[in-house]
């Protein structure tokens, strides 16, 4: 039986997503910066999707600059936004340590090229406290970083009063909301974001289509330079079928957030539950109030994680761990590190992520399975 719970990391791309992309695989092949027909059509693809995007976010079409994917749209925001507050003597940037390394390995190379960057600590549950991010600011500080909701854990962060603060002293406030879209109301007409960033393929659709919502007053400079694309903000011919298929994927997520969302929380329920039930014990790594339902992070105090995870991958069970093996070396993850996870733990948990195809059955027999596999290799507790 196979069960696919590494929803966190990419999913399954949606039928009716597919069906929207095939036309521009094949017969719509113009690029959508010709004026011909050819072209035109293309460019009609491409603004029902930027339509699309933005009607996901609450945002004005014109504000939406499609990018490769998520880690592009994190660095064109960090990156760009930094340096583009350069000329008023705001070279200072503040972030957190449980940010996705997107947003950290942007912020470390603009160390090297002369930024300094606070990172900010979390507590345990992986919330950062809004009032030592004020206590970090200066008069330097030109962009603030803090993830909306965490891609390990789940946690949401105080991305509201964070922005409402962030905006009253004119400081450029980027979140990264690509686990949360399709999962949270991401409105920013009401929600006080400069820059904004969401991908396709975490919403069921396909790879290599993401977006940049950059707020009117918001100014960045451009990574890349050679052509009028995306208003010269992403230059290059844009992955219009990719394009298409994310504003597809954007446009179902939105009309079916609160489903979705009810029908996450149930699977991580039903898992929790049947756990408990099966005496398997286990610590839930997260903020138990402030969290993603579609994200579950659990240590198994005893066990080890990269056993597990092999195990259950053998069992026919796809999900993640804390940490992974790098050229033979063990590297714990940054995030529960960051937020203190004793060392029994921080070695034993595994992240189970939910979506679209998954069965109250299923997470059943995934909780079999891990207390068949526990028993098997040994946990002490």
């Amino acid at each position: 039986m196979a069960i696919y719970l590494d929803h966190a990391a990419t999913t399954p791309l949606r039928p009716e997503v597919r069906e929207a992309m095939l036309p521009y695989l094949d017969g719509v092949f113009g690029n959508p910066s010709s004026i011909h027909q050819y072209g035109r059509e293309a460019r009609n693809g491409l603004d029902r999707a930027r339509e699309q995007v933005a009607r996901a976010i609450g945002a004005d079409p014109s504000r939406v600059y499609f990018t490769s994917g998520g880690t592009e749209a994190d660095n064109l925001a960090i990156v760009g936004g930094a340096t583009a507050r350069l000329r008023e003597g705001k070279n200072h940037v503040i972030t957190t340590r449980i940010e996705h390394h997107a947003v950290l390995d942007a912020c470390r190379h603009l160390e090297r090229i002369g930024f300094d960057v606070t990172y900010l600590p979390v507590d345990r549950t992986g919330r950062v406290d809004p009032d030592e991010l004020k206590r970090a600011v200066t008069d330097r500080t030109g962009l603030i970083s803090v993830m909306y909701g965490n891609n390990e854990t789940g946690t949401l962060q105080p991305v509201r009063e964070i922005g409402e603060w962030a905006r009253q002293r004119g400081i450029l406030f980027h979140t990264d909301a690509v686990q949360a879209l399709g999962m949270e109301e991401l409105d920013v007409s009401g929600l006080p974001v400069d820059l904004l960033t969401v991908s396709g393929h975490k919403i069921n659709g396909p790879k290599g289509a993401g977006a940049l919502y950059i707020a009117p007053k918001a100014k960045i400079f451009p990574r890349a330079f050679g052509g009028q694309q995306e208003r010269k903000i992403r230059p290059g011919t844009e992955n219009v079928a990719g394009i298409v298929g994310f504003g597809k994927a954007a446009e179902l997520a939105t009309i079916e957030r609160e489903e979705h969302r009810r029908h996450c929380l149930a699977l991580r329920n039903t898992l929790l539950n049947e756990l408990r039930r099966l005496n398997v014990p286990f610590v839930i790594n997260g903020n138990p109030e402030h969290f993603l339902p579609h994200i579950l992070n659990l240590g198994f105090p005893g066990a080890d994680a990269e056993t597990m995870l092999m195990n259950l991958d053998l069992e026919g069970v796809a999900c993640s761990s804390g940490s992974a093996c790098t050229s033979g070396t063990l590297q714990v993850s940054h995030v529960l590190d960051a937020m203190g996870v004793e060392e029994e733990i921080l070695r034993s948990s595994l992240r189970f992520s939910f979506g679209y195809g998954n069965t109250e059955g299923q997470m059943k027999e995934a909780a079999s399975l891990i207390a068949r596999i526990l028993q098997t290799v040994g946990q002490s507790g």
